[in-house]
Protein backbone atom coordinates (compact mmCIF):
# COMPACT_ATOMS: atom_id res chain seq x y z
CA UNK A 1 0.00 0.00 0.00
CA UNK A 2 1.37 3.05 -1.25
CA UNK A 3 -0.57 5.86 0.96
CA UNK A 4 0.62 7.38 3.74
CA UNK A 5 -0.46 10.33 6.39
CA UNK A 6 1.99 12.75 7.13
CA UNK A 7 3.19 15.83 8.13
CA UNK A 8 4.22 19.09 5.95
CA UNK A 9 7.63 20.57 7.29
CA UNK A 10 8.54 22.96 4.95
CA UNK A 11 10.56 23.78 1.81
CA UNK A 12 14.26 22.55 1.24
CA UNK A 13 16.98 22.43 -2.27
CA UNK A 14 18.08 18.41 -2.86
CA UNK A 15 21.31 18.00 -4.99
CA UNK A 16 20.99 15.06 -7.74
CA UNK A 17 24.44 13.57 -7.90
CA UNK A 18 25.08 15.60 -10.77
CA UNK A 19 24.78 19.03 -8.96
CA UNK A 20 21.14 19.55 -10.34
CA UNK A 21 19.16 21.54 -7.57
CA UNK A 22 15.81 20.56 -7.15
CA UNK A 23 13.00 22.29 -5.23
CA UNK A 24 11.58 20.12 -2.75
CA UNK A 25 8.84 19.55 0.08
CA UNK A 26 9.83 17.70 3.31
CA UNK A 27 7.05 15.44 4.77
CA UNK A 28 7.36 13.85 7.63
CA UNK A 29 5.43 10.53 6.61
CA UNK A 30 4.21 7.28 9.09
CA UNK A 31 4.58 4.83 10.94
CA UNK A 32 0.66 4.47 9.81
CA UNK A 33 -0.54 1.84 11.94
CA UNK A 34 -3.76 -0.42 10.64
CA UNK A 35 -6.86 0.02 12.93
CA UNK A 36 -9.85 -2.02 10.88
CA UNK A 37 -9.81 -3.99 7.69
CA UNK A 38 -13.23 -3.79 5.86
CA UNK A 39 -14.34 -6.30 3.48
CA UNK A 40 -16.85 -6.52 0.94
CA UNK A 41 -18.72 -9.32 3.00
CA UNK A 42 -19.29 -7.54 5.90
CA UNK A 43 -19.21 -3.68 5.27
CA UNK A 44 -19.85 -3.85 1.50
CA UNK A 45 -16.56 -2.43 0.16
CA UNK A 46 -13.16 -3.25 0.58
CA UNK A 47 -10.92 -0.57 2.39
CA UNK A 48 -7.84 -0.32 4.49
CA UNK A 49 -8.39 2.30 7.82
CA UNK A 50 -4.73 4.09 8.89
CA UNK A 51 -4.01 5.95 11.91
CA UNK A 52 -1.25 8.79 11.95
CA UNK A 53 -0.38 11.13 14.95
CA UNK A 54 0.09 10.62 18.52
CA UNK A 55 -2.39 12.32 21.11
CA UNK A 56 -3.42 11.95 24.33
CA UNK A 57 -6.49 9.49 24.86
CA UNK A 58 -8.23 12.47 26.94
CA UNK A 59 -8.15 14.04 23.54
CA UNK A 60 -10.51 11.24 21.90
CA UNK A 61 -13.89 9.93 22.49
CA UNK A 62 -14.74 6.69 24.42
CA UNK A 63 -15.79 5.12 21.16
CA UNK A 64 -13.07 5.88 19.24
CA UNK A 65 -10.48 4.79 22.37
CA UNK A 66 -12.48 1.86 22.26
CA UNK A 67 -11.89 1.27 18.45
CA UNK A 68 -8.09 1.91 18.87
CA UNK A 69 -8.14 -0.45 21.68
CA UNK A 70 -9.35 -3.13 19.45
CA UNK A 71 -6.82 -2.77 16.80
CA UNK A 72 -4.44 -2.51 20.04
CA UNK A 73 -3.32 0.92 18.67
CA UNK A 74 -2.13 3.69 20.96
CA UNK A 75 -4.19 6.79 20.37
CA UNK A 76 -3.88 8.45 17.49
CA UNK A 77 -5.14 11.81 16.22
CA UNK A 78 -6.39 10.89 12.42
CA UNK A 79 -7.80 8.13 10.41
CA UNK A 80 -8.10 7.71 6.89
CA UNK A 81 -9.72 4.84 5.27
CA UNK A 82 -7.71 3.46 2.05
CA UNK A 83 -9.97 1.67 -0.80
CA UNK A 84 -8.99 -1.58 -1.96
CA UNK A 85 -7.61 -4.89 -0.42
CA UNK A 86 -4.39 -5.06 0.96
CA UNK A 87 -2.14 -7.84 2.74
CA UNK A 88 -1.73 -5.82 5.84
CA UNK A 89 -3.16 -6.98 9.66
CA UNK A 90 -4.39 -5.14 12.53
CA UNK A 91 -1.62 -3.40 13.76
CA UNK A 92 0.47 -3.08 11.01
CA UNK A 93 2.24 -0.43 10.40
CA UNK A 94 3.33 1.36 6.49
CA UNK A 95 6.20 3.42 6.49
CA UNK A 96 8.20 5.50 4.21
CA UNK A 97 9.61 2.16 2.83
CA UNK A 98 6.61 1.97 0.73
CA UNK A 99 7.79 4.89 -2.08
CA UNK A 100 10.44 4.54 -4.13
CA UNK A 101 12.52 8.05 -5.45
CA UNK A 102 10.79 8.12 -8.98
CA UNK A 103 7.62 7.29 -7.99
CA UNK A 104 4.87 9.36 -8.84
CA UNK A 105 2.07 10.20 -6.15
CA UNK A 106 -0.49 12.76 -5.88
CA UNK A 107 -0.83 14.82 -2.11
CA UNK A 108 -4.14 16.12 -0.94
CA UNK A 109 -4.22 18.74 2.29
CA UNK A 110 -6.12 21.80 3.06
CA UNK A 111 -4.75 25.17 1.70
CA UNK A 112 -3.40 28.18 3.24
CA UNK A 113 -6.66 30.57 4.05
CA UNK A 114 -6.42 33.62 2.67
CA UNK A 115 -9.35 35.25 4.26
CA UNK A 116 -12.39 37.68 2.79
CA UNK A 117 -10.69 38.57 -0.26
CA UNK A 118 -11.91 40.66 -3.78
CA UNK A 119 -12.03 39.84 -7.36
CA UNK A 120 -8.70 41.00 -8.18
CA UNK A 121 -6.45 38.52 -5.54
CA UNK A 122 -9.31 35.87 -6.01
CA UNK A 123 -10.24 35.06 -9.20
CA UNK A 124 -7.21 37.29 -11.25
CA UNK A 125 -9.87 39.88 -12.85
CA UNK A 126 -7.73 42.72 -14.59
CA UNK A 127 -9.44 45.67 -13.00
CA UNK A 128 -10.72 49.26 -14.04
CA UNK A 129 -8.22 51.99 -15.02
CA UNK A 130 -5.79 53.91 -12.81
CA UNK A 131 -6.29 57.27 -13.37
CA UNK A 132 -7.75 60.00 -11.34
CA UNK A 133 -11.47 60.04 -12.02
CA UNK A 134 -12.50 56.59 -13.04
CA UNK A 135 -14.55 55.76 -10.06
CA UNK A 136 -13.94 51.83 -11.13
CA UNK A 137 -10.67 50.89 -10.08
CA UNK A 138 -10.82 47.36 -8.15
CA UNK A 139 -14.34 46.38 -8.29
CA UNK A 140 -16.09 43.42 -10.19
CA UNK A 141 -18.11 45.37 -12.47
CA UNK A 142 -21.71 44.17 -13.48
CA UNK A 143 -23.16 41.15 -12.09
CA UNK A 144 -27.07 41.03 -12.75
CA UNK A 145 -29.17 39.59 -15.28
CA UNK A 146 -31.48 43.04 -15.92
CA UNK A 147 -35.01 41.92 -15.00
CA UNK A 148 -35.47 38.42 -15.96
CA UNK A 149 -34.39 36.56 -13.84
CA UNK A 150 -33.93 39.47 -11.89
CA UNK A 151 -31.18 37.54 -10.07
CA UNK A 152 -27.32 36.88 -10.31
CA UNK A 153 -26.37 33.22 -11.12
CA UNK A 154 -25.11 30.77 -8.98
CA UNK A 155 -21.18 30.10 -9.11
CA UNK A 156 -20.51 34.03 -10.59
CA UNK A 157 -16.81 34.71 -9.67
CA UNK A 158 -17.36 37.15 -6.68
CA UNK A 159 -15.50 38.34 -3.67
CA UNK A 160 -15.29 35.90 -0.81
CA UNK A 161 -13.19 33.53 1.08
CA UNK A 162 -9.75 32.35 -0.68
CA UNK A 163 -8.42 29.56 0.36
CA UNK A 164 -8.84 26.68 3.58
CA UNK A 165 -10.40 24.08 1.07
CA UNK A 166 -9.07 21.08 0.44
CA UNK A 167 -6.78 20.47 -2.26
CA UNK A 168 -4.96 18.04 -4.45
CA UNK A 169 -1.83 18.32 -5.98
CA UNK A 170 -1.26 15.46 -8.88
CA UNK A 171 1.81 14.73 -10.95
CA UNK A 172 4.57 14.99 -7.87
CA UNK A 173 7.97 12.73 -8.02
CA UNK A 174 9.48 11.50 -4.87
CA UNK A 175 13.05 12.57 -4.91
CA UNK A 176 14.24 10.49 -1.33
CA UNK A 177 13.43 9.30 1.40
CA UNK A 178 14.91 8.67 5.06
CA UNK A 179 13.64 5.21 6.84
CA UNK A 180 15.56 6.59 9.88
CA UNK A 181 13.67 9.79 10.19
CA UNK A 182 10.25 8.99 8.43
CA UNK A 183 10.81 11.57 5.76
CA UNK A 184 9.79 12.12 2.24
CA UNK A 185 11.36 14.59 -0.02
CA UNK A 186 8.84 15.74 -3.38
CA UNK A 187 9.37 17.41 -5.53
CA UNK A 188 7.59 21.09 -5.85
CA UNK A 189 5.56 22.12 -3.56
CA UNK A 190 2.19 20.87 -1.59
CA UNK A 191 -0.61 22.69 -0.31
CA UNK A 192 -0.75 23.24 3.22
CA UNK A 193 0.90 25.80 5.88
CA UNK A 194 4.17 23.95 8.04
CA UNK A 195 2.44 21.29 10.38
CA UNK A 196 -0.59 20.82 8.63
CA UNK A 197 -1.57 17.04 8.06
CA UNK A 198 -1.31 15.80 4.24
CA UNK A 199 -2.33 12.40 2.84
CA UNK A 200 0.23 10.85 0.11
CA UNK A 201 -0.92 8.69 -2.52
CA UNK A 202 1.22 6.01 -4.86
Amino acid sequence: MKTLLGTKLGMTQYFEADGTVVRCTVIEAGPCLVTQKKTVEKDGYAATQIAFGDCKAKRLNKPLLGHLKKAAVSPKRHLVEVPGEHELALGESVTVTALEAGDKVKVSGVSKGKGFQGVIKRHGFAGGPGYHGSHFHRAPGSVGASADPARVYPGTRLPGQMGNVRVTQTGLTVVAIDPEKNLVLVKGSIPGSKGSLVVIRG
